[in-house]
């Protein structure tokens, strides 16, 4: 079935005009649409599930502003708490009751946490938490997931995912090998290959960081007794364990991943949904490593920006919401619904798929699987993804631009938003076939 000609006419002319303004146009890579061809789309305005682009058009969103939107885009009661905030200001620059009411709801929904600082990005606080791993320890090496992303900072972009797995970069030009030299890298799913870093740096690794469930290199889940393996390792050897749950904070389960498979890290980043679409981050974990932090302790961290009434109002709204009755398990129907009903679809065209979801979270790869890292990942038909994420648009479908990034679901997604969707994939992997 042949799809409607979008006409995403402004859309062009917008980003024609952005080329000359910003690098690439975009504000962050991945939104250039460079891996799956065609021109980006600019929005207008979102609410619910749904998005609409400066030509009118309208999209069912699995992107959901790369996850914060779990309950949905411009949320009625978080737009209502906001509008309420911002006429007492935008930033105090001074503490505010609200980050004592964000930091509580954080200590007693994420295990790990005993204390909390709040920044203004997950990149913030994944270099935070990478310098207090060595404060604490006294070593400076590092253990990180190929295919793992960790924000942009220099030393996390060692076979990084997230943007640079989707452009195809190697690490970064501008980051010096001297800041590198004590990140070490292992694949992810792979328990023997951290045992063997340990082996070879005896105690010099201050601790391992990975995300729970790979969503920066596709979404990828972790096997039976990795994270557990992991947790008995770094106790073994001195060092400390930490969950990027920037991704899977409050979106897996409402105390994030380590909840939802029981294994509790020493010190995990969040951000996304606890900002509930403003820009926030924040670390936390057990006590006598978080009060090395500054002014409690000697290790310095600060931001004028962090814990800004907005980001704190919206983030407190959204919990609220999360924490009701069967939040988590609808979320979990739709998105088990979704997966399901998308690898039903690309079998039926006969192409080849995996993938799976956990709560609100999902993704697939068009290859056979099982995929269990980010070398496996890489036998995707990124080719066929582009043209598959192309005929989506045309069908009113917004899917990340990447074929290594993970897809969100949301509370907004009705039933019939998913069956529209399942149509739209049944008739594009047969275009696609």
């Amino acid at each position: 079935m042949t799809a409607p000609t979008l006409n995403t006419t402004r859309s062009q002319e917008l980003f024609s005009a952005a080329q000359a303004l910003m690098p690439g146009g975009v504000s962050s890579p991945v939104r250039a649409f460079r891996s799956v061809g065609g021109q980006p789309l600019v929005f207008e305005r979102v609410k619910g599930p749904y998005a609409w682009d400066v030509d009118g058009n309208k999209y069912i969103d699995y992107i959901g502003s790369w996850g914060p939107a779990i309950c949905g885009h411009a949320h009625p009661e978080v737009i209502s708490a906001l509008q309420e905030a911002i006429e007492k200001g935008t930033s105090f620059g001074a503490p505010c009751a609200l980050e004592n009411t964000l930091a509580e709801m954080v200590i007693d929904a994420v295990p790990s946490v005993e204390m909390v600082r709040f920044v203004n990005s997950g990149t913030e606080a994944c270099m935070a938490v990478l310098r207090l791993m060595r404060a604490f320890t006294g070593r400076d090496k590092v253990i990180k997931f190929e295919g793992c992303y960790h924000g942009h900072a220099d030393m996390f972009l060692v076979k990084a995912g997230s943007g640079v797995a989707t452009l195809g970069l190697p690490d970064s030009p501008g980051v010096p090998r001297s800041t590198t030299a004590n990140t070490l890298t292992a694949p992810y799913n792979d328990l023997e290959a951290v045992k063997q870093l340990f082996a070879e740096n005896p105690a010099a690794i201050s601790g391992v960081i990975l995300e729970p469930i790979v969503g920066n290199a596709g979404f990828i889940q972790p096997e039976p007794g990795f994270l557990e393996g992991l947790r008995e390792l770094t106790k073994e050897h001195g060092a400390l364990l930490v969950f990027d749950e920037v991704m899977t904070g409050f979106r897996i389960s409402y105390g994030g991943a380590q909840a939802h498979f029981g294994v509790t890290p020493d010190l995990t980043t969040m951000g996304k949904v606890i900002g509930g679409g403003l820009p926030v981050g924040a670390y936390g974990g057990r006590r006598d490593i978080m009060e090395m932090v500054a002014p409690a302790g000697p290790m310095y961290q600060a931001g004028t920006l962090s814990g800004n009434p907005l980001a704190m109002t919206a983030g407190i709204k959204t919990l609220e919401l999360l924490r009701q009755p069967g939040t988590y398990e609808k979320l979990t129907a739709t998105t088990e619904k979704l997966i399901a009903g998308i690898k039903d679809a690309a079998s039926a065209a006969g192409l080849p798929i995996t993938g799976g979801s956990v709560s609100a979270m999902f993704g697939f790869f068009l290859c056979e699987g099982p995929v269990r890292n980010f070398e496996e990942a890489k036998a995707t038909d990124a080719e066929r993804f582009g043209k598959l994420h192309r005929a989506m648009l045309q069908r009113g479908v917004y899917l990340a631009p990447s074929a290594f990034e993970a897809g969100f679901t949301s509370l907004a997604h009705s039933d019939g938003d998913i069956e529209a969707t399942l149509q739209a994939f049944r008739e594009s992997f047969a275009d696609i076939a």
